[in-house]
């Protein structure tokens, strides 16, 4: 059942202020396993299309730490049954919104690819569960590529 009280527009803009859109705690974590494995990268490089968030120019991959909310992976973690599910008010506007963010993401990782890049993206919740794990696969797709002219 959805709710119809609205919370105060102060509030929620409270909230959408404090939404980092770069060096989120994801990032961070993994930037900090990176760094100190040895790989040296671009932070939010502007070459790129959609900016990714950790780039390796020298051997062309770019990785994203795409946010669960933002990115449409919020509702599966809640274990929702839908998207539209997680917004009990304008909900056909958030889901729009999520849902456009989802196509422009699937838009720019083959573009990337198109130019001859390889695109690693991971959800926040996965690196923030297992940043080690992620840093090992991003370390071995690095290390396994050999440097472009």
């Amino acid at each position: 059942m959805k709710s119809t009280k609205q919370r105060d527009p102060a509030i929620t803009s409270r909230m959408m202020a404090a939404v980092k859109n770069k060096d989120s705690k994801a990032e961070l974590a993994l930037r900090s396993r990176l760094w100190a494995a040895g790989l040296r990268y671009r932070k939010h490089y502007r070459g790129l299309p959609g900016r990714p968030d950790i780039v390796f120019p020298g051997t062309r991959v770019a990785v994203f730490v795409d946010g669960d909310f933002w990115h449409g992976n919020a509702w599966r973690l809640r274990g929702l049954q839908s998207l539209a599910d997680l917004f009990p008010t304008r909900t056909d506007w958030w889901v729009q919104k999520i849902e456009r963010n989802m196509v422009r993401d699937q838009e720019v990782t083959w573009s990337i690819m198109e130019a001859g890049w390889t695109v690693l993206r991971y959800w926040e919740s996965h690196i923030l569960d297992d940043p080690d794990g992620v840093a090992r696969e991003i370390i071995d797709t690095v290390r396994g590529k050999k440097r472009s002219v």
